[in-house]
């Protein structure tokens, strides 16, 4: 077997995860594979021009059991993408990149903010972030250890 192989790490269909650049830690994703592109829930998005770049403000709640906790983020438009999303509407939406980490690995991987409010998780893992790092068990969750 490669070593390429050996080095990824088995992941179930739900993860917890850390978004560390954000201040978001213990976050359950949701693994899918049928997605291109990772997506994080936010709200109150506002894009601000700062020394001639673009940035984008917006509301993330830390903890998924206490939504009434809100925190304001910043972070540097990394692009726009148009979006297809699993009802098939498709829409314009930004996108960030930021530090992922999931148990002892972490990596930088481009999310794409959007509203969620009609999905169970507040975060969806797609295969451009997941690349050469992990397999994915979908008859598990939680298999990562803590970090």
């Amino acid at each position: 077997m490669p070593d390429t192989f050996k080095k990824r790490m088995i992941i179930g269909n739900l993860e917890l995860c850390s978004l560390p650049d954000l201040g978001i830690h213990d976050l359950e994703v949701r693994i899918d594979t049928g997605a291109k592109t990772s997506s994080l829930h936010v709200d109150n998005i506002e894009r601000i021009v700062r020394e001639g770049k673009l940035y984008v403000q917006y509301d993330l709640h830390p903890d998924t059991y206490k939504l009434e906790e809100v925190v304001r983020c910043e972070s540097l438009v990394f692009d726009s993408r148009r979006i297809k999303s699993s009802n098939g509407n498709v829409e314009q939406r930004v996108v960030i990149e930021t530090t992922f980490q999931l148990g002892k690995k972490s990596w930088p991987i481009q999310l794409t903010l959007s509203n969620r409010n009609d999905m169970t998780y507040m975060m969806l893992l797609g295969r451009e972030a997941m690349g050469n790092k992990v397999y994915v068990d979908p008859s598990h969750t939680f298999l990562v250890g803590e970090g």
